[in-house]
């Protein structure tokens, strides 16, 4: 049976941020990947949005990742060359019932860290967007956006300049622990087993499911898994505003918030449906529901401008209206497994915080 140091499962942000940390300490890493190429799940189906950590609840791994994923980002982002920019996200009360709302968001974002948030009045607002309507919003200047796929691209040549190796089209069908590490089974055309010291499991939607293949992993560690798919529709044009727009929150999410892509390209969404498996059809007809809710802070947008995009799934371990989730983060001091992690729930701001999350997982693999 071959032997390798470290095991990272999953090619998406937060497994490539892993095992660019992990090469950097002096690891050797193989990471597995059962699609065709990194990033073609959750990392490569978001907004992109490099998010400032305003609405998680505080102390929570989410906010804190989060807040210390963006500074790290946006400086890997400046270092290595990645596409991005700090375009800055406007929250938006769109009638003076929600203007006191503003500054319950504004405290909760101070308490994780984030104090540059601005209250500006209706004109103020609008003097930044002339397209906008509102009552009043906050200004959040650290929220950007990214290439997500660029930003993969570079984590990736890190790992393998350090000796890190990618195999694609390499499941993950079982692991089982051993003396000293695990076994891993391999299937895909070249089926294989393979020992290792360390196993991190960053399957994103699948996470839970290889949980369950790992032999010697307590059951009552293994979260549920849930699909959650967001759908988004496109603007057909440009749209008129430089920034994202975001509606002050409405029970169960952010509501339809306008983001953009580097080229300026307007997406709405999302319009979350509770799904059973993976699928990723955009149904046409859903759009129809956009136009009401974009028209409370874009009154111009124009009948039949909508298009439909794209959705993502978010890989909940929570079910339908339960409290909102964070991550979870398992290491040996959780499950009793020497060498395993376990990261489970890694939705969004996973893409935001996938520096420090793997920074974290570092730390635990040396504990």
């Amino acid at each position: 049976m071959e032997q390798v140091d470290c095991i990272v499962v999953g090619a998406g942000v937060v497994g490539l941020a892993i095992a660019r940390a992990l090469a950097l300490a002096g690891r050797e890493v193989l990471i597995l990947e059962q699609a065709e190429a990194v990033g073609t799940e959750t990392s490569a189906r978001n907004s992109e949005v490099i998010h400032a950590g305003i609405y998680y609840p505080r102390d929570s791994l989410m906010a804190r990742f989060c807040v210390e994923g963006r500074t790290a980002l946006y400086h890997y982002a400046r270092e290595r060359g990645v596409a991005h920019r700090t375009c800055g996200k406007l929250i938006v009360a769109t009638d003076a019932s929600e203007i006191d709302l503003l500054a319950g968001i504004q405290a909760r974002a101070a308490a994780n860290g984030v104090g540059d948030l601005r209250l500006l009045s209706a004109s103020e607002a609008r003097a930044l967007e002339p397209a906008l309507q509102c009552a009043g919003a906050l200004l959040s200047p650290s929220t950007g956006i990214v290439d997500s796929h660029g930003y993969m691209l570079a984590l990736l040549g890190d790992a393998e300049n350090d000796g890190a190796t990618l195999a694609c089209h390499a499941p993950v069908l079982s692991a089982r622990a051993i003396a000293d590490g695990f076994e891993v089974e391999v299937g895909g055309d070249d089926p294989m087993r393979l020992g290792c010291k360390l196993l991190i499991n960053s399957a994103g939607l699948h996470a839970p499911a290889l949980a369950r293949a790992i032999e010697g992993l307590p059951r009552e560690k293994i979260p549920r898994e849930y699909f959650a798919r967001g759908n988004y529709f496109t603007l057909a044009g440009r749209s008129p505003f430089s920034r994202l727009i975001y509606p002050v929150p409405v029970p169960g999410g952010l509501g339809t918030h306008l983001t953009l892509d580097l080229g300026g390209q307007a997406k709405f969404g999302p319009d979350v449906e509770w799904i059973e498996k993976i699928d990723y059809t955009v149904d046409p007809r859903r759009g129809e529901g956009f136009y009401a809710a974009i028209r409370r802070y874009w009154p111009d947008l124009p009948d039949g401008a909508l298009q439909p995009g794209y959705s993502g799934i978010r890989p909940k371990i929570v079910p339908p209206g339960a409290p909102g989730q964070d991550f979870v983060i398992q290491g040996p001091r959780d499950h009793g497994l020497p060498g395993l992690v376990n990261l489970f729930g890694i939705e969004s701001p996973g893409l935001t915080s996938s520096l420090a999350l793997a920074e974290h997982v570092v730390t635990l693999t040396r504990a």
